[in-house]
Formats: C-alpha cells, structure tokens, sequence
C-alpha cells in the first residue's frame, strides 16, 4: 500500500455487522474513540465510497485535522480511506474478518508514502523507525475503544 506500514490487529466479541456499524457511524466517532476530538461530516448519505469527513484527533500530543475519503468499500468486510497533508499520501485500511460466530478479527494498516516533489514530513520519518512503535500502540488503542464500545452494546 505505501512506503512506510503499520498493522494492527484486535479480536472483538460481537458480530461483524455491529462492528462494522461502529467503525462507520462517523458522527459518533468522538464519542467512541478517545483519540477523536470532533468529525464534520462533508457528505450525506450513507457510508461509501465518496463518503468524506474532517477528522480532528490528538497525534504526538497535537491536535491535527485531516480530510478523509473513502476510497474503497465493500460493506462489511473492507474500507479504505485517504488523505493528503504535508506532501504526504495517507492509507487507512479497516479489515473485518468474523472467524467464529460472534467474535470478529478487525485489521487496520495504516501507511504513508510521499507526493510526488513532496518532502518526507516528520510523521513518515517516525513510521519508518521508532515511531512505528507509537502509530501501532495509537492504532490498538483505537480499536480496543471500539471493542469496548461495541461489546457494550452487543
């Protein structure tokens, strides 16, 4: 997917639906996940390809601000998102795989590759050292938020 990669995997005790439900009601996200501080929502209808939001979260102890689209989904096994910010290409893949009944596998891989003429920015640096270890704990995070949300409510 890019130049610089990071996978993480959680294991979360409900059905694949309801987590597929959590990770793409974008307007409860801040609600979900610790690491959101706001979504804005820029387009209607339902979650898709096209979808895009403006995602407001806490990175190496900064508040940043992306624009995110979908640009794959195949509900409910698989979405991928982009983004662009500082001469950088960003990839979110969400993977959901239910290997028992109830109990659902979700993989996110994160990467970062540089525009074309773009710098290699601070964030890409990091994921190519010790910083991947950072991103990877940012990421289990956010899925054990999830997990606890939707194990809730399962």
């Amino acid at each position: 997917m890019g130049d610089s990669e990071v996978s993480v995997e959680r294991e979360v005790a409900a059905p694949k639906a309801a987590v597929w439900d959590a990770l793409t009601d974008l307007e409860s996200m801040p609600l979900v996940v610790s690491g959101v501080d706001a979504v804005e929502v820029l387009t209607p209808g339902p979650f898709g390809v096209g979808t895009r939001w403006r995602e407001t979260r806490r990175m190496f102890g900064k508040s940043a601000t992306e624009e995110m689209r979908v640009t794959v989904c195949d509900a409910p096994v698989r979405y991928v998102t982009e983004a662009e910010n500082h001469g950088m290409h960003y990839f979110s893949e969400f993977r959901l795989t239910e290997r028992n009944p109830g109990r659902t596998v979700v993989r996110m891989t994160f990467s970062a590759r540089p525009l074309p003429g773009g710098k290699m920015p601070l964030l890409a640096r990091l994921l190519g050292g010790l910083g991947s270890r950072a991103v990877s704990r940012a990421i289990a995070k956010d899925l054990a938020d999830v997990a606890a949300s939707v194990e809730r409510t399962t």
